[in-house]
């Protein structure tokens, strides 16, 4: 039998939109990997693409009886599967993941930290209670991997893990599929008249649940602002709200984009899977975020040429390079925002050069294929360390 891996996190979202490529990599490479998260939209979809999901309910709020149930749950099923690695992913689903593999004994437990929850603007006692419980659970595990360079040297200095327990994995896309040579000029139009959106009209969008976090409140300020100067501009918000979001609704900001009086030039598109024909309709990509870990959506606006604008925040200033290939933006800053936004559209042969600067910068270090195999190595590494058989 080959090592068994359990891949944990907290809904199906995260498995449909940011780990099927390591599961599947690490199918290939022999192992034989179970995924556990709450049941939902993406569950059959995922399961006709042959990944082995298994339901597991994992609340995203903060209800401490809820989190013991799947503690639980999750301890039940471990003891009896008898895992060789669990790999857990997201905040909630971390802590109850390697505490209960800790319990149930698996030899070897990982965790992805895609973007540490407390930030330097957060509230002092509020952020060193996040610390305190990243400390926590890291005491149950025995690796720790980061998306982005700061999240690694900020979980260093914070002392959350041992310098030789954790590495910066990176972000990084299929840059075949995010290659804006290959979109067909047929479906960048077909994208357009989805919106109706003129085929001259510059669009300026943006990838994320629609939660105040991501920055959205901004995002509509700020067109209001630019609106005033180009008020053809449309603004596509590709995403939606998951049952298990608490943030925000889509409903405020449907009152914002109302109030504001902008609801013409703003276009939703919901949840896609057609992200690279989406990125090909758009002449300026933002993602105003308040909390990043390395956010592949920026990733694949680089790999498409464009420029981006986003905030100046952990991830986002390790893609972006300021000046280069985009701008960055205080966090939670509507005016910069605008102005920012404001610049490029003004000036169409520089934004083109941002645009190819970042695509070269994608291309160089943004490779989905090396971020898989820099996991592979450490996986390799515990595997070894625990005296575990390779049988693949």
């Amino acid at each position: 039998m080959p090592l068994s891996i359990l891949q944990l996190c907290a809904v199906d979202f995260t498995v449909q939109n940011f780990l099927r490529p390591l599961i599947r990599f690490l199918m290939e490479q022999g192992f034989n990997v179970t995924t556990a998260c709450t049941k939902g939209a993406f569950f059959p979809s995922l399961e006709k693409e042959g990944f082995h999901m298994h339901p597991l309910p994992i609340s995203r709020s903060m209800n401490l009886l809820k989190h013991a149930s799947s503690a639980m749950r999750l301890y039940s099923h471990l003891r009896k599967k008898k895992y060789d690695i669990i790999h857990v992913h997201t905040p909630i689903a971390s802590l109850i993941g390697r505490s209960a593999a800790w319990l149930a004994r698996v030899p070897i437990k990982i965790y992805t930290a895609h973007g540490f929850y407390f930030h330097d603007d957060m509230p002092r006692v509020k952020r060193l209670f996040h610390i305190n419980l990243e400390r926590m659970g890291a005491c149950f595990g025995d690796f720790i991997f980061t998306q982005s360079e700061e999240d690694r040297q900020t979980a260093i200095r914070e002392k959350i893990v041992a310098p030789d327990r954790i590495v910066t994995i990176g972000n990084g896309v299929d840059l075949s599929r995010f290659d804006p040579d290959r979109i067909p000029s047929g479906e960048k139009q077909k994208r357009r008249e989805e919106f109706q959106i003129p085929p001259d009209v510059p669009v300026v969008g943006m990838i994320g649940r629609m939660v105040r976090e991501k920055g959205y409140g901004e995002f509509f300020t700020a067109a209001h602002a630019v609106l005033k100067e180009f008020p053809e501009t449309r603004f596509l918000c590709i995403g939606d709200q998951l049952k298990s979001d608490y943030d925000a609704s889509k409903k405020v900001f449907l009152d914002i984009i109302q109030k504001l009086g902008i609801s013409s030039r703003v276009h939703f598109a919901g949840m896609r899977s057609d992200i690279p024909e989406l990125l090909s309709i758009l002449n300026v990509y933002t993602l105003p975020s308040y909390r990043e870990g390395m956010p592949r959506s920026i990733i694949e606006a680089m790999a498409m040429g464009l420029p981006v604008v986003a905030t100046n925040i952990r991830g986002c200033r390790e893609e972006v390079v300021d000046g280069k290939t985009g701008y960055l933006v205080p966090r939670a800053d509507a005016r910069a925002l605008a102005n920012a936004l404001l610049g490029i559209l003004r000036a169409p042969h520089c934004a083109r050069g941002l645009g190819e600067a970042g695509k070269i910068r994608a291309r160089k270090i943004f490779s989905e294929t090396a971020v898989l195999e820099r996991q592979l190595e450490v996986y390799e590494k515990l595997i070894s360390e625990k005296g575990l058989k390779d049988r693949r």
